[in-house]
């Protein structure tokens, strides 16, 4: 599947200056239920451990008559990373929620998994698989994107040369973003940094030298993966 099957209409401005990183789209909730214990996973993005920790106290007063708020948040900036077994047997809940995040190479994220007591004790082993598990299903829910460092890339050519260069952007996989007839055409499109060079070699090649390019900015775009294949 090329880039621009998959493109989101939305992108992303960051701080951080990483050209590739993992994460996840959006917030959701998954359900996993063991022995009538009942996991209630919800995941958010969260790039700060503010948002992280708000995030926390809202799930501890949403769940309030739960057996258990477990969770784990992993922060890219300063590599902070968290987590709470809160109150289960040592390293049975939090740490098996961090690892399944860590794991999966996803970063900026924060995981609550909620337990309700079903009657039936679980023991070590059940404990770490139920927790990791459900945190799975929830990191999945929440859609995990590669998110990537894109140019952007200004193209201007004349409208006898703009034929080729929309039928070259049709077919190569890059993401353009707007389109402005003018005087000239010019085109801003995505480019990954390590395919900058390569793509206005191209577009000299295509156009004999004659498109004027330049770049105008940076920008994440987010690439939806399907971890489930991994």
């Amino acid at each position: 599947m090329r880039l621009r099957d998959i493109y989101p209409k939305r992108t992303v401005i960051k701080i951080s200056q990483k050209e590739c990183y993992k994460t996840v789209s959006r917030r959701a909730e998954a359900v996993l239920v063991e022995k009538r214990s009942k996991f209630i996973a919800t995941v958010i993005p969260a790039d700060t451990e503010e948002k992280a920790l708000s995030f926390l106290e809202e799930m501890r007063k949403t769940y309030s008559d739960a057996t258990h708020n477990v969770y784990a948040y992993v922060i890219d900036e300063n590599n902070i990373f968290r987590y709470s077994d809160d109150n289960e047997p040592s390293g049975t809940a939090g740490m098996p929620v961090l690892d399944t995040i860590r794991k999966a190479g996803i970063v900026d994220c924060a995981v609550v998994v909620t337990r309700y007591f079903g009657g039936t004790l679980l023991g070590t082993g059940g404990l770490v698989h139920a927790y990791g598990g459900a945190a799975r299903e929830g990191l999945l829910a929440a859609g995990v994107i590669e998110r990537r460092l894109c140019n952007i890339i200004t193209v201007t050519v004349d409208y006898t040369t703009s034929g080729r260069v929309s039928h070259f952007l049709a077919e190569s996989g890059h993401i353009t973003e707007d389109t402005v007839y003018d005087s000239e055409v010019t085109y801003f499109v995505c480019v990954t940094k390590n395919e900058t060079d390569r793509f206005k070699a191209d577009i000299t090649e295509l156009t004999n030298g004659r498109a004027k390019i330049a770049e105008n900015g940076t920008k994440y775009i987010d690439i939806e993966l399907d971890e489930r294949t991994d």
